[in-house]
């Protein structure tokens, strides 16, 4: 019997009565919101912050707009590889600023630099301007250490999740035929990778779970504007070669994306690459930024992203 985890269900019986609550009252969505709830919920949940040795902040050069990015580099007295992490919020919450401590326990159990970028957000910048601000960051990055002076490692890998998810796997696919890219691995926790919506998880966690398909739907409409092909879009749509990363997938039982997820990682070895999945049988959608409630599970998270990216 599908359980979510005891450590979670007070918090999320609260805010289901909560949300309850606002929709009977004439709540209605929009970016503020949005952006809020989860800078809020990262903010309460994840409250220890470690050091890392370099932090700093630069801008990748490209010819539409200039990507911040924050490089955090754990030993920056010698080279290490590198790590591009896509940050969540359906296309239109999250930032660096929110995911600050989840970067820099990223860095530590990684030991990569991570860089970060502040890719444009719907609604004001609608698709595909997150896809063009990722892939410039990949092409860009190696300039921007090298003139910062931080030494590295000509390792690069990619990582994302929720819809940065969307993003590392969009670079990987868009990266397959460009010489100029090469990505080592790329490492996904509960990624949107079908904004078609057609599965069955969708349908199964649709409701109670703290990410809705009503609310991801909502996520969806901001993010294209302009009648694209939303199939073609889908990372899960996408062509499968064996050019893609090794992969790491981790996925959540009581998340509407895990079934997309768990797909693209078949698809992944079907077309010859190495893939590998990570399941949390009783965890939620967005749990890496409630941490004080899962310690252990988080943990597990950064542990098996550690092993991964470093394995030879």
């Amino acid at each position: 019997m599908r359980r979510v985890s005891p450590k979670l269900a007070p918090w999320l019986k609260e805010f289901n009565a909560l949300l309850a609550h606002l929709k009977a009252t004439g709540f209605k969505a929009t970016p503020t919101n949005a952006r809020e709830g989860l800078a809020n919920l990262t903010r309460g949940l994840v409250t220890t912050s470690p050091e890392v040795a370099c932090v700093m902040d630069d801008l990748i050069h490209s010819p539409s707009f200039k990507v911040p990015v924050r490089i955090y580099h754990p030993a920056p007295s010698r080279p290490l590889p590198v790590l591009v992490f896509f940050h969540g919020g359906g296309h239109m919450a999250g930032s660096v600023t929110v995911y600050d401590p989840i970067f820099r326990k990223t860095a530590l159990a990684t030991n990569h630099i991570v860089v970060a970028p502040d890719y444009r957000l719907a609604p004001e910048c609608p698709y595909p301007a997150a896809v063009h601000d990722a892939y410039n960051t990949v092409k860009g990055v190696g300039d921007v250490l090298e003139s910062r002076n931080l030494p590295c490692e000509p390792r690069l890998s990619i990582a994302g999740d929720s819809g940065g998810g969307a993003l590392c796997a969009t670079v990987a696919h868009l990266a397959q035929h460009d010489a100029g890219v090469h990505i080592r691995r790329q490492a996904m926790i509960y990624p949107s990778l079908d904004y078609t919506m057609d599965s069955a998880s969708m349908d199964d966690n649709a409701v109670g779970y703290l990410l809705e398909k009503a609310k991801i739907l909502w996520y969806f409409d901001n993010y294209f504007q302009h009648s694209e092909n939303r199939k073609a879009a889908s990372p899960l749509h996408m062509e499968f070669t064996d050019k893609l990363p090794e992969t790491l997938v981790v996925t959540a039982e009581f998340c509407p994306l895990r079934d997309e997820a768990i797909a693209y990682a078949r698809k992944i070895k079907e077309a010859g690459a190495m893939a590998e999945q990570c399941h949390f049988h009783d965890m939620i959608h967005t749990f890496m930024n409630m941490e004080d409630l899962v310690q252990e599970e988080c943990a597990a998270v950064y542990e098996k992203m550690g092993k991964f990216l470093n394995r030879p």
